[in-house]
């Protein structure tokens, strides 16, 4: 089903010397992961195969039940964090109701351009199958606010295994359908491959995870001061405003309970209930994670806040937790998880692949910000603090490959497209690999189109239609 070949998608065939867009002094820790990045993908293509598993018996299934919390309500969160707030700040940034058209992507109800008013019209299809005309939620242990913008998960308190210092989590996904079903997680079967780069850990007594190794701190303040104007990316500088040991990945195998591989994100860490207790807002980022709006230990809820993207067309919403390089979870407001960095790259779609792929303009249209409904790219959010409006491949409902662990793809229009007048807004995959196919699309600097050797771990939430 590839539009252009394996070998264009390799980082291992781009021919000698970095591309021109990896020079950038802002670029030199993630140069030196790209590097390793090929030494790990040469590796680990011979092993990946997965952990050993067998069927998982009622006894091992009652384990993981006990993970299973009631679906959190939503919070009241503060009205604040529906403002615009600039690139330097603290936090999740503006979140994804935005100020027109090029920052938020929530569809037109259908009764626009009907004859009969919006009353008229019943559910949607999706009410039906899930994988009709939506909106439709994905990740179902809480509830989503389409006012703000936002969703309240479960707030999950495990410990570091050898210590009393407690490890504040949630959970996204799970590589077990079954587990999947029964607490209203994600599904993802690319998550069986992902053990390379996994932590390991065991179900206690009340379904929290002590994690064996892996943790974050999250005192640093994130900081990027972009390029010049338009051309704000690649940045001058960045500093994510949380970083990662060695050991610290967002998935975690549980060796007691079938080996199954959970998404678990950090959210804080070493911190007692009373230095997190910030249910309405206003939440100390030195020792919270970015991306959280509340967080109320008391009910053990925490509320994330929502990012626009694509898939095949569609409109959707996903949380941005994780990435395997600096320069990404600055720009993504996350988390700098080196473990991450053994995924298998650059080989989507491929057996034992346990990632997929997420297209990431970097110098799309930018002109006019907000305002502009083709707005998309890098460039476009490091000017206005907005996100860029990413393709993501596959998701549950489109497709049978999604992950959570997405492979970046950063990609150029080229001068000749832009001078054309073709550079626009894309939202889905094979358009954009039929761009690259007829030239009109590159990797950054006019590289060839591909992976660019680091990934992101962006749980999805909502198809919004």
């Amino acid at each position: 089903m590839e539009m252009i070949s394996r070998k264009s998608l390799t980082p291992g065939t781009r021919g000698s010397g970095p591309p021109p867009w990896f020079t950038h002094r802002a670029f030199t820790v993630a140069l030196s992961s790209l590097c390793l990045g090929g030494l790990l993908s040469a590796l680990q293509a011979t092993q990946a195969a997965p952990v050993a598993k067998e069927p998982l018996s009622q006894e091992i299934m009652a384990m993981h039940l006990r993970a299973k919390r009631p679906v959190a309500m939503a919070t009241t969160a503060a009205e604040s964090f529906t403002e615009v707030a600039i690139n330097s700040a603290q936090g999740p940034g503006p979140g994804p109701i935005g100020p027109g058209p090029g920052c938020d992507l929530f569809p037109a109800p259908a009764s626009v351009g009907a004859n009969v008013p919006l009353s008229y019209f019943g559910p949607p299809p999706s009410s039906v199958n899930r994988s009709l005309v939506g909106p439709v939620q994905l990740l179902n242990t809480g509830t989503v606010d389409a006012v703000h913008g936002t969703i309240t998960i479960p707030l999950y308190k495990g410990r570091l295994a050898g210590t009393n210092k407690t490890i504040w989590y949630v959970l996204t996904d799970v590589d077990n359908s079954e587990v999947a079903d029964e607490l209203g997680l994600n599904f993802s079967a690319k998550l069986n491959f992902a053990s390379l780069a996994a932590r390991t850990g065991n179900l206690d007594a009340n379904g929290n995870i002590v994690f064996d190794k892996g943790t974050v701190n999250f005192a640093p303040k994130r900081n990027i001061v972009p390029g010049p104007a338009g051309a704000e990316f690649p940045p001058k500088s960045a500093t994510p405003g949380a970083v990662g040991d060695a050991d610290y990945s967002p998935f975690v195998r549980i060796v007691n309970s079938g080996n199954v591989i959970y998404n678990a994100p950090m959210v804080a860490f070493g911190v007692d209930a009373s230095e997190i207790n910030f249910p309405n807002g206003n939440v100390d980022y030195s020792k919270v994670h970015d991306q959280v709006v509340a967080i109320d230990p008391s009910n053990m809820t925490v509320t994330l806040n929502l990012i626009n993207g694509f898939s095949f067309g569609r409109p959707v919403w996903y949380i941005s937790m994780d990435a395997s390089i600096p320069l990404a979870a600055a720009i993504e407001h996350n988390t700098y998880a080196p473990l991450m960095g053994k995924l298998l790259l650059g080989h989507d779609d491929s057996f034992a692949s346990p990632v997929e792929r997420i297209f990431i303009a970097t110098n799309g249209p930018e002109s006019g910000q907000c305002a502009n409904p083709l707005r998309q790219g890098l460039s476009a959010d490091l000017a206005d603090g907005h996100r860029p409006n990413n393709v993501l491949g596959g998701i549950p409902t489109i497709a049978l490959d999604y992950s959570p662990a997405w492979d970046a793809q950063l990609y150029a229009w080229t001068q000749e497209a832009i001078d054309r007048g073709f550079r626009g807004q894309v939202r889905e995959e094979f358009q954009i690999l039929t761009f690259v196919q007829d030239g009109l699309i590159t990797g950054p600097g006019g590289a060839p189109f591909g992976s660019s050797g680091f990934s992101i771990n962006c749980p999805i939430v909502q198809r919004l239609d």
